[in-house]
């Protein structure tokens, strides 16, 4: 079974990880999100669940406002040619829905069949949001909260500088 918003809450406890989470209506867009979640302190994120042409699975966390082009981010990462990965390897793998996608669904992939990335400026922000496994809520952590969480499971944080060129 997926873990559920009380699983992740308990781990970013336990971690020590300070959170704040605040409900909304469900967002499947970057522009949705902004208009429902503009309210919400912190760098607002989008991730992206790819899978190259090897079979590797990627889960990719940028800022939202980032224009993400997948060869550049291919080439800085060396993967294979990316494509999107599937609504059911999604589910199998990182046990959320389109739409739903986060860094915190990490916690669902205990065998680290995902790499993670995550964008510099991510890494760096004060503060940053993400849903909470579902896109029903928003919750904010600090970006050095993010990768200690992520690390916590045994995935390494593979920091990429979008602005760097290939």
């Amino acid at each position: 079974m997926p873990a559920t918003r009380a699983d992740l809450f308990a781990r970013l406890d336990a971690l020590g990880i300070a959170h704040e989470t605040y409900d909304h209506a469900p967002v499947f867009t970057v522009e949705e999100a902004e208009a429902e979640t503009g309210h919400v302190p912190g760098l607002h994120v989008k991730n992206l669940f790819l899978k190259d042409k090897r079979g590797d699975l990627w889960l990719a966390t940028v800022a939202a406002d980032r224009r993400v082009d997948l060869k550049h981010l291919q080439a800085l990462l060396g993967a294979g040619r990316f494509s999107f990965g599937k609504p059911d390897l999604l589910m199998e793998v990182l046990g959320v829905t389109p739409g739903s996608v986060t860094p915190f669904a990490l916690i669902n992939d205990p065998d680290r069949r995902v790499v993670f990335a995550l964008d510099r400026r991510v890494a760096e922000a004060e503060r940053i949001n993400a849903h909470p496994l579902f896109n029903d809520a928003s919750t904010v952590v600090t970006g050095a909260g993010l990768k200690r969480f992520v690390s916590s499971f045994g995935h390494d944080v593979r920091i990429v500088d979008l602005d760097t060129p290939a």
